[in-house]
C-alpha cells in the first residue's frame, strides 16, 4: 500500500480564499488520491465548497478558525493577531504535531515565513531559512533559491542555500547529481562581491557529494538552464523571479496586441495556433507555482496568492513529492557535512542575512 500524505491546507489564504484552495486540493487529489487533507479556516465557507468536490469531502477534514492573516499585513502584526489561533499558524502547527506531513498556504509571505521559522523552527546549523521554486528553462526547468525569505547572504549561508537546493533538485527534478551555480555578475572568478567570492571558495574546497558545483553564472543563464540549481541570496533572487514574471506578461501582452492588429497578422494567428498553444504552456506560471521553505524542521509551501485552481494544485502536488521523500534527512546531512569540514558551526566571514519584511 502506498503511503498516504497529509496536507494541512490554510483554507483562507491567497486572494480569493476557499474557492480556490478547495478547487485546488480537488484537482491535486485527482492526480495524487494517495493524499488526504485537513483543511483550516472558517468552517461554513469550506464546507460550502466542499459541496462542489464530493470526491474531496471523502478525505479531508476540516479544523475550523475565525482568524485569518491578511494579505497586507506585516509579519509581526500577522503574529500579534494570529499566533496560534489563525488558519495559517495551525496548518503550520499540524505539521509541528505530526497531524500532517506538509503545510501549503497562498498567504501572505512574510507572515508565513516569520510563523514557520517560529513554530518549526530552523536546522541545526541553518541560518536562515529560504524560499526556494522551479524556474522554467529552455532545458526544461531550474531551482532557484532564495526568492525573498532573507536578504543578504555570508558564504556560509550561501553554501547552506547550495545544499538545501540540490537536495529539491534530486527530489523534484529527479537529478541523482544535480549542476549549482552562483549567481554573479560575471563568470570571471575576480567579478563579485567578497561574500559570493568566498562562497565560491568554499564549495570547490568542500566538493561535498550530492551536486557538481559549476561556479559562477550570469543573470542571462537562468533562463537558458546552464545549472539545475541557481543559488543567490533573496534580495537578488527576488528581484530576479519579479522580473522574469514581468517579462513575461510583457511579452504575452506583445504577441497578443500583435496578432490582433491586422486581418493578415489573425490569419497568421490562426495558421500557428498549435505553435502559440505550445508557447504559453511553456510560459504558464502555473506549472511551477509554488515556493518552499527550506531549512526548516518541517515541509512549509507557499503559493502565489493570486494563483487559480491549477496553480495552487501545483503548489499541493509540489508538497506533495516533497514530504514523500526523505528530503529533510539530506538537507541535515549534508550541512552538517558542510560544517564539519569548514571546521567551523558559526558564519563564515560577514554580517549574517536579515529577515525580509515581506
Amino acid at each position: 500500500m502506498p503511503q498516504t500524505i497529509r496536507i494541512a491546507l490554510d483554507a483562507m489564504g491567497g486572494d480569493f480564499g476557499p474557492k480556490v484552495t478547495i478547487a485546488g486540493a480537488a484537482n491535486a487529489l485527482e492526480r495524487r488520491p494517495d493524499s488526504r487533507f485537513l483543511l483550516i479556516g472558517d468552517e461554513p465557507a469550506i464546507r460550502a465548497q466542499l459541496q462542489r468536490h464530493p470526491r474531496l469531502a471523502e478525505c479531508a477534514d476540516v479544523r475550523h478558525s475565525s482568524v485569518s492573516i491578511r494579505m497586507d499585513d506585516k509579519p509581526s502584526q500577522a503574529l500579534r493577531y494570529g499566533r496560534r489561533v489563525s488558519s495559517m499558524w495551525l496548518a503550520i502547527e499540524a505539521v509541528k504535531k505530526g497531524d500532517a506531513d506538509v503545510a501549503v498556504s497562498a498567504g501572505n509571505t512574510g507572515a508565513l515565513m516569520a510563523m514557520a521559522k517560529i513554530c518549526l523552527h530552523t536546522m541545526a546549523r541553518v541560518d536562515r531559512p529560504a524560499l526556494a521554486c522551479l524556474w522554467p528553462t529552455l532545458r526544461g526547468q531550474s531551482v532557484v533559491l532564495d526568492v525573498g525569505a532573507s536578504m543578504g547572504a555570508n558564504a556560509s549561508h550561501l553554501v547552506d542555500l547550495a545544499i538545501m537546493g540540490a537536495a529539491m533538485a534530486r527530489v523534484i527534478l529527479g537529478l541523482e547529481r544535480p549542476t549549482v551555480g552562483l549567481l554573479n555578475v560575471g563568470t570571471e572568478e575576480i567579478k563579485g562581491i567578497e561574500e559570493v567570492k568566498a562562497a565560491s571558495t568554499l564549495l570547490r574546497d568542500l566538493n561535498l557529494p550530492g551536486f557538481d558545483y559549476r561556479g559562477f553564472m550570469e543573470g542571462d543563464g537562468i533562463g537558458k538552464g546552464v545549472v539545475d540549481v541557481v543559488v543567490t541570496e533573496g534580495f537578488t533572487g527576488n528581484i530576479a523571479l519579479k522580473t522574469a514574471e514581468g517579462t513575461a506578461a510583457q511579452v504575452s501582452a506583445y504577441l497578443k496586441e500583435a496578432m490582433g492588429g491586422s486581418l493578415l497578422a489573425k490569419l497568421g494567428y490562426l495558421l500557428a495556433q498549435g505553435a502559440f498553444r505550445e508557447l504559453r504552456a511553456k510560459v504558464d506560471t502555473r506549472a511551477t507555482n509554488g515556493g518552499v521553505f527550506l531549512g526548516l524542521e518541517g515541509i512549509v509551501m507557499k503559493s502565489h496568492g493570486g494563483a487559480d485552481p491549477i496553480g495552487f494544485a501545483r503548489a499541493i502536488e509540489i508538497g506533495h513529492e516533497m514530504a514523500g521523500s526523505d528530503l529533510l534527512n539530506r538537507i541535515r546531512d549534508t550541512v552538517a557535512l558542510a560544517h564539519r569540514l569548514e571546521g567551523q558551526d558559526g558564519a563564515d566571514s560577514t554580517s549574517p542575512p536579515r529577515e525580509a519584511a515581506q
